[in-house]
């Protein structure tokens, strides 16, 4: 590969060099807070995976480190929403056409870990993955919609499930699975165009019969309710209104994604295409031009954290926790808390 300019078993040769102006990191989870820190201190932009640190507080501290650089551009990685019917539904919500938010419903489920055969990895450790477990690794693409459309989640919640105890190790014995497999997040919230809470839904799986890879989210409201799932990946669902009844229509969005392309709008749209149009976004920011919708935020990630962190919480004291009870418990100390 003549063109390949570096390629070096150690990323600090990486930044140190002027090869690269832009690094991706993929890493377990405990890494994030020493490298994600270390690219912004080389002034390098940081396209980063979830969920931004460990915990609530690398989370923090590498929200600080950005703070300290603000000329240094940081994004997360979070792909679905930009499905060009994805998008459709945010701006069906964000033009205010489901009138008053009666609930809203997120998924993303896997069931590839259905294969008991399948062997533990890092994301199966509390040390490389974090407390949160399927959370932390998958939580933020069923919350990434919801942040962006302004619907804040003021109380949660949560029931967290280990089915599978113990994984092969990959050298003949069998390693013990210490993470959540499915995490479902019942949380009220609240919009700031009404004076009503709601109810929202959140369902994040490993363990999923049926599902491989599946998106998706669902607005109900009082005028009208809109719905899109990765396994009709071309389709916008909204329900139209004939007298007392509604019933749901489908139309096809087909190709006619955020960032033009060659492609024709009658050509099918799939997972490749929206990480390209992610990538295209994140350029487009960090070169200083404005988009309609940009990639996940530190901020979102930070929301992501906090109801991550109040999750753990209800599950193990079989409560609803508040958000502001959170942040509370934070300022003072943890008041004893592991997870705080």
């Amino acid at each position: 590969m003549p063109s390949l300019l570096l390629s070096t078993p150690d990323y600090r040769e990486l930044l140190a060099g002027d090869v690269v102006d832009v690094v991706y990191c993929a890493v377990p989870h405990h890494l994030h807070e020493t490298l994600y820190t270390d690219v912004i201190l080389s002034g390098k932009a940081l396209l980063g995976e979830k969920p931004f640190g460990l915990d609530l507080d690398q989370n923090k501290n590498i929200l600080a480190e950005i703070t300290r650089h603000p000329k240094v551009f940081v994004r997360c990685s979070s792909e679905f929403p930009f499905y060009p019917a994805a998008q459709a539904l945010y701006r069906w919500v964000q033009e205010g056409r489901c009138g008053k938010l009666i609930d809203v419903r997120a998924a993303f489920l896997h069931s590839s870990d259905l294969d008991l055969e399948k062997p533990v990895n890092w994301k199966r450790k509390v040390m490389t993955n974090g407390a949160y477990g399927c959370l932390g690794d998958l939580g933020l693409h069923t919350e990434h919609l919801i942040f962006r459309l302004g619907i804040q989640i003021d109380a949660v919640q949560a029931v967290l499930s280990r089915f599978i105890d113990q994984r092969p190790d990959g050298s003949g014995g069998a390693a013990v699975c210490e993470t959540w497999d499915n995490a479902v997040l019942l949380g009220s919230a609240h919009h700031s165009n009404q004076d009503k809470p709601f109810p929202v839904l959140l369902e994040t799986k490993r363990l999923a019969p049926g599902s491989t890879n599946a998106w998706s989210i669902e607005v109900h409201g009082l005028d009208s309710s809109v719905k899109f799932s990765t396994e009709d990946p071309n389709a916008l669902y909204y329900t139209m209104s004939v007298g007392r009844e509604q019933a749901w229509a489908r139309l096809n969005i087909g190709s006619r994604p955020q960032i033009a392309t060659h492609a024709g709008s009658i050509f099918e749209f799939g997972f490749a295409d929206a990480m390209l149009q992610m990538l295209a976004a994140f350029v487009l920011e960090w070169t200083g031009h404005s988009v309609d919708f940009g990639c996940a935020t530190p901020e979102e990630t930070h929301l992501s954290h906090v109801l991550h962190t109040a999750a753990l919480l209800a599950h193990d004291q079989k409560r609803q926790v508040s958000m502001h009870e959170l942040i509370q418990a934070q300022e003072s100390g943890a008041g004893g808390n592991r997870w705080l």
